[in-house]
């Protein structure tokens, strides 16, 4: 896999990669999260490239994670499990309760890798079907 590195990463290089890989036909502005602000982004870094990233939210003994995304190229190598098993473990070692996602249908079985189970009906936006996936930690 190379050198790997996780590390906190500038809110610029999160919201270009969540728009290059996520929301390729929109702007940055598109991408942008209200809270983002107070999150925590975290990015996956391979030879010192970013490859995947991550953005953290927690609300008292709940975390939620949103706008997970790898580059395309570099999907299937292991590189957003690595990232994901990080902030599971992350909310584990900081005794949070639980931790969710509102995820894309497409991605529920990776989530599911990690314990998580669908909690709730599916919605659309955007033309994308999602459903919340939720995970008891304690």
């Amino acid at each position: 896999m190379g050198s790997i590195q996780i590390r906190e990463v500038a809110i610029e290089d999160v919201w270009h990669m969540r728009q290059k890989v996520m929301y390729p036909d929109e702007t940055i502005d598109f991408v942008k999260l209200e809270n983002d602000d107070i999150g925590i982004h975290l990015g996956l870094y391979v030879a010192n490239s970013l490859v995947s990233v991550i953005s953290v939210f927690e609300e008292g003994d709940e975390v939620q994670f949103r706008k997970f995304a790898t580059e395309m190229a570099m999907q299937g190598k292991g590189y957003g499990t690595k990232l994901l098993q990080h902030v599971m473990d992350w909310a584990t070692n900081n005794d949070k309760k639980s931790i969710w996602c509102n995820a894309r249908i497409v991605a529920t079985e990776l989530y599911r890798k990690f314990g998580m189970q669908p909690v709730g009906a599916g919605w659309k936006k955007y033309g994308i079907e999602f459903i919340k996936m939720e995970k008891q930690l304690v």
